[in-house]
């Protein structure tokens, strides 16, 4: 046994305000995960995993920068190796790994799902593959999220899906977790990149609509948000780069579609034109429909090009880019907002440089009756650490209304990954305890025990109106 526990009940509460915060109002809370990338057939078919290879390591690209950092060969990365070498060599990373966030949720996930205490290590692995191993044939996909208190579950979707699990789950009585799509237009809209014609053709047969110009996109795409609503969909979601979306020209984005559907290549101010017209197109449907935007800036894709060949998309190859300009964002939010057509809309950012920039835009376009209409994004990606957490909240708190925040979100392609709803609610709760013993804000628990409360759970299920 080991000579003290490292993730114990106090976890990261470094004061008696936090602990009180966490123990009486954060722990207790539910879980919305309205933002990850599990699979909804592994959910609908409660699928059982042999070992910790394959529920953790499969799928986890933040797992395999980390491999690859400490030397570990592509075989075991995301190659044909053994499943138990490729722990191994997992062991033997995160134990290097100290001041990552990795290192903490590692050993909450052992903690909380297998009830191992013991500092994952070379020496340690063999014990703990057999335990967890062990552990493995009593859980499943739909046991870890019920052992986590979630409540409800969004996905992540391309418009041509028939949604089949979805639907299949909204019918299982049994499970009592609500697992929900959301609605990504990607490739609709990477109408410089290869594929984007097969794609248009893929949508085209979903959809029934012949698709022949850039208003054809549109119309397809109203109708797959449509049935995406009647299979309980509640929000959007895009990913960009540094998006231009202060070209606005019918003519260019017309231009852009049809050399696309030839094979040839768009200008860039034609693909900007594209991008910015549809994306309009696309906020007045979710405000009629009543969909969420969720707008992820500043990724720059497959930055490795002899990795991508090799090993394929999603696979830590993607880094921090220069994120979106002041004039993008704000001109994209005031095309929409106008007309009165501009949807809820929450901004994530992958430079947190950009925090302050993105809240005081988002500040400009607020209005009733919504509480909190457009949010700042919880930290995402490479700010889903402590100190990136601790800034976005601080950012929040400065600009704006961290009493109407809807809190965090897994963006995970595991069933494990339900610890970083706790990793974020014990940071919340040690910074709002350091401003109570600090005399920053008030020794009042009813006043800010309710906030925690709100911020974990409460908010976000306002804000999706979403019935649990």
């Amino acid at each position: 046994m080991p000579k003290e526990c490292f993730i114990n009940d106090n976890f990261l509460l470094r004061s008696d305000a936090a602990v009180r915060l966490y123990h009486e109002y954060a722990e207790r809370m539910p879980i919305f995960d309205f933002h990850c990338h599990l699979n909804p057939r592994e959910i609908y078919e409660d699928k059982k995993y042999a070992d910790l290879t394959e529920v953790w390591l499969a799928e986890d690209h933040y797992k395999w920068r980390l491999m690859r950092a400490n030397g570990s060969e592509e075989e075991y990365v995301t190659g044909n190796a053994d499943n138990y070498e490729k722990f191994l060599k997992w062991a033997d990373t995160i134990s290097k790994a100290v001041g990552n966030p990795l290192y903490h949720w590692t050993h909450m996930e052992l903690k909380r799902y297998f009830g191992v205490d013991e500092l994952l290590s070379p020496k340690t692995a063999p014990m703990i593959w057999e335990t967890c191993k062990n552990r493995l044939s009593e859980l499943s996909a739909r046991k870890l999220i019920q052992m986590s208190n979630v409540k409800a579950i969004c996905t992540t979707d391309d418009p041509a899906d028939d949604l089949k699990y979805h639907i299949e789950l909204s019918n299982d009585e049994s499970f009592g977790v609500r697992v929900l799509p959301t609605f990504r237009p990607e490739r609709a809209l990477a109408v410089g990149e290869p594929g984007f014609a097969e794609y248009i053709s893929r949508l085209s047969e979903a959809s029934g609509i012949i698709i022949e110009s850039f208003d054809d996109v549109a119309s397809a795409l109203l109708l797959r948000a449509e049935f995406f609503k009647s299979a309980g969909c509640i929000l959007s979601d895009h990913s960009f780069g540094s998006p231009d979306f202060t070209m606005i020209s019918e003519k260019d984005a017309r231009s852009a579609f049809s050399k696309a559907m030839k094979g040839e290549k768009p200008t860039r101010e034609e693909i900007n034109a594209y991008q910015t017209e549809l994306m309009i197109d696309l906020g007045r449907i979710y405000n009629d429909l009543g969909f969420a935007m969720q707008l992820h800036v500043g990724v720059i894709r497959n930055i490795n090009s002899r990795m991508l060949e090799a090993v394929g998309k999603d696979a830590g190859f993607d880094t921090i880019g220069t994120g979106i300009s002041a004039e993008s964002l704000a001109a994209l939010m005031d095309s929409l907002e106008k007309t009165e057509e501009l949807p809820k809309t929450i901004v994530y950012c992958l430079d947190g440089n950009d925090y302050y920039k993105i809240a005081s835009i988002i500040g400009s376009f607020q209005k009733s009756p919504v509480k909190g209409k457009h949010q700042l994004g919880p930290a995402w990606w490479y700010n889903d650490h402590y100190d990136g957490i601790e800034r976005h909240l601080k950012a929040l708190g400065n600009t704006g209304l961290l009493g109407t925040f809807i809190g965090m979100l897994t963006d995970s392609r595991s069933f494990l990954s339900y610890t970083r709803h706790e990793y974020f609610r014990r940071i919340l709760c040690n910074l709002v305890g350091d401003w109570m013993q600090s005399g920053f804000a008030p020794m009042d628990y009813e006043l800010l025990g309710g906030m925690i409360e709100d911020i974990c759970y409460n908010n976000a299920i306002r804000y999706f109106e979403i019935n649990i």
